[in-house]
């Protein structure tokens, strides 16, 4: 016998995943942290990797930061920043990015900025050759 009419109340909620992960220090992985330390080391190591070049990852993932190279400083500045925010504001933790300072010396810009997230605030520096 099949019944006629099942009265099944689901509730769907969305939670980003968890941010616990292995902390890394002076190049070791020595133990866990969460939270903003985490969400850290995400935008270290998305800002490390060069978007399409390991098959691992998807085109969507890390930054192109080598087709920057030899362009114009101003140029690399204002490129350097709309990158940056569309390659870390895929990430449902962080809510903006913020207050872009350069710093430019010899073949390389230093980038500091802010991120506002869910777990607080963190300012992140990234250097780029040029």
């Amino acid at each position: 016998m099949i019944p006629e009419e099942i009265d099944i109340d689901l509730e769907v909620t969305e939670e980003p995943e968890t941010t616990k992960t292995y902390k890394i220090s002076n190049n070791k992985i020595q133990g866990f942290t969460d939270e903003l330390e985490a969400l850290k080391q995400a935008i270290y190591k998305v800002l490390s990797t060069e978007k399409y070049e390991y098959p691992i990852y998807s085109f969507s993932y890390g930054i192109d930061l080598e087709s920057l190279i030899g362009k114009d400083p101003v140029y690399v500045q204002i490129e350097l920043r709309r990158r940056i925010q569309e390659c870390l504001l895929q990430d449902e933790r962080i809510a903006s990015i913020e207050n872009f300072q350069y710093s430019v010396s010899g073949d390389s810009i230093v980038c500091i900025f802010d991120v506002t997230s869910i777990y607080g605030n963190a300012t992140i520096s990234r250097e780029v050759t040029i």
